[in-house]
């Protein structure tokens, strides 16, 4: 068996202990046996921060040892869950009977600190714990001693941190908390909640390389930094490191947004779960929170870290429900009066049109302007059409007299969205012109030259007249021009320059009502955007679907 270094610094009532720990937990085992489990085990390094992966129901063990000096020798362990609860103890041997420990810093789920033994004994726990808090033990030995940590998982695998320092005198590897370590919520409002909580010693102490952060989330609390980051991990996002949190962050991933205002990092994680946000505010100790959802329910937790070891300590996490948004107001409808709606795709909540019908029969138009829409008709308070709608639509109902209709109007899209809306008992008189199949505008791709292009569009057996539209646009814009485009602007939005023509035509065949413009005068090897506008009897325009043709560039 090859010796290590360790070996040279174990006193050899030590080194006999270290088999007598390892006969107590596996009786069978060999000495020979016991030293190459010792020799393959891990030394857990003083005075600093060490990972530690656990593989379910497999205990894993460190050692430290503790050599006997002329005063008694203060040291803490402290353990850091970052997923899953676990069980963890600390098991002594040594020659002497006097030993003084005791548990501090951090609730727990359980734990048991055996009291002082009045005989010698081999090996014994001193401390042991189960739950996901983050936990300290404090003890002091006068005696060479060899101590055992052990670490088990029984849920799944996971990963914790441990800290071990036996120099008590230099100062903190984690910030302190304060005495009350509580989140106070000062205020709340419909998307704001405001906080405050007290400052940490570390703070007052240390101001420049300390710093608070908070953590937002719609589902727990969470009980240390470590734990918040590994749920957001689960969840399918990355985080960049801890220190992004210090006004330094590393390039975000795609489902990340950072936001950095008045010295404040807020980034935003986003996932099919909801939102998590972190923000870091420097040392202020009061903050609210903006942009959030009305009557939804928000956990938050506080951390304090220090950005020179990026360790962090956790205040008591709290939650807040934020009140619920004001009913909006009613629009009344009036018979035959047009009105345009413009909705918040960010939001996506309804807006609300009242109409009180004076005729049995009536009709209701939609004209959606930009992005689609989804509508929700009722009467009396019965469902009587809900659709989503891109174009134009026309739903004609029937009922009594004074029946009460409720129109709800919302965005199904991130972006805004625009809708005309018309109700009306005068079915003779359209306020919108007769549409034919199809709005779609048709390109022949062998008509094409180096500065024309032929396209055609359907007509109707009413006779109305077609304005054309072309305008050069860069490949790089073509998205952007379909999805800005507002359906319900005619050709008065557009620039004089862009006006191709405009005619009137129709045909009692509808099998006939195609109509063929060839635009001459174009640049090769370009691209035009080009647009035809219907104008009904009332003057109202119906816009056909942009169509984004190439000139050739030989000819």
């Amino acid at each position: 068996l090859k010796m290590s270094w360790v070996w040279f610094y174990l006193p050899l009532h030590l080194l006999m202990a270290v088999c007598l720990c390892h006969s107590i937990r596996t009786p069978t085992t060999s000495f020979k046996s016991d030293l190459f489990n010792f020799y393959h085990s891990l030394i857990l390094a003083d005075g600093k921060e060490t990972t530690v992966h656990l593989l379910k129901d497999i205990p894993k063990r460190y050692y430290f040892v503790l050599e006997e000096g002329r005063a008694p020798a203060p040291f803490t362990v402290t353990v850091t869950p970052c997923d899953v609860p676990i069980e963890w103890s600390i098991l002594i041997h040594k020659a002497s009977a006097s030993f003084l420990g005791k548990a501090a810093h951090g609730d727990r789920d359980t734990q048991e600190v055996s009291k002082s033994q009045k005989t010698p004994s081999i090996a014994s726990t001193i401390f042991n714990y189960k739950g996901n808090s983050v936990e300290t033990y404090v003890g002091m030995s006068s005696y060479s001693a060899l101590y055992m940590l052990e670490f088990l998982s029984t849920e799944r695998d996971t990963h914790i941190t441990v800290y071990l320092t036996t120099d008590t005198t230099s100062g903190h590897l984690y910030p302190e908390l304060p005495v009350d370590p509580r989140i106070d919520v000062i205020g709340i409002g419909r998307t704001t909640v405001t906080l405050a909580w007290k400052h940490s010693p570390s703070v007052l102490q240390h101001r420049e390389n300390i710093q608070y952060c908070l953590l937002v989330n719609e589902k727990h609390n969470y009980k240390s930094l470590c734990a918040a980051e590994t749920a957001i991990r689960s969840s399918g996002m990355k985080l960049p490191p801890m220190l992004a949190l210090s006004l330094s962050p590393y390039l975000l991933e795609p489902q990340q947004v950072m936001i950095l205002s008045n010295s404040e990092l807020s980034i935003i994680n986003k996932a099919s779960s909801g939102e998590v946000r972190q923000i870091c505010m420097g040392t202020k100790n009061t903050y609210t929170v903006p942009n959030l959802s009305p009557s939804t329910q928000y956990y938050f937790d506080v951390f304090v870290v220090n950005l020179l070891t990026n360790a962090s300590a956790a205040y008591t996490g709290t939650f807040a429900r934020t009140l619920e948004e004001r009913e909006p107001k009613m629009t009344e409808l009036k018979d035959g009066k047009v009105i345009q709606v413009v909705l918040d795709g960010k939001k996506q909540k309804f807006y609300s049109l009242q109409y009180q019908a004076r005729h049995k029969r009536i009709q209701f138009t939609f004209q959606s302007c930009r992005g689609q829409v989804r509508v929700h008709i009722t009467k009396n308070g019965k469902t009587v059409a809900s659709e989503n709608i891109s174009g134009l639509r026309y739903f004609s109902l029937k009922g009594n007299l004074l029946d009460t209709y409720l129109v709800q109007l919302r965005s199904t899209e991130q972006s805004n969205s625009s809708v005309k809306v018309q109700v009306s008992s005068h079915f003779h008189k359209p306020l919108f012109p007769l549409l034919p199949e199809s709005l779609k505008i048709k390109s022949f791709s062998k008509l094409r030259t180096c500065n024309s292009v032929t396209i055609a569009w359907l007509g109707t057996q009413e006779e109305s007249k077609y304005c054309v539209y072309k305008k050069r646009i860069e490949e790089d814009q073509v998205w952007m021009e379909l999805q800005s485009t507002d359906r319900c602007a005619g050709p008065e939005s557009r620039h004089r320059s862009e006006k191709v023509l405009c005619k009137y035509f129709y045909d009692i065949n509808l099998q006939r009502a195609v109509t063929t413009e060839t635009i001459k005068g174009l640049d090769a090897g370009t691209l035009y955007l080009f647009d035809v506008y219907l104008i009904g009897p009332s003057g109202i325009p119906v816009r056909y679907h942009s169509k984004v043709v190439k000139t050739r560039k030989k000819c």
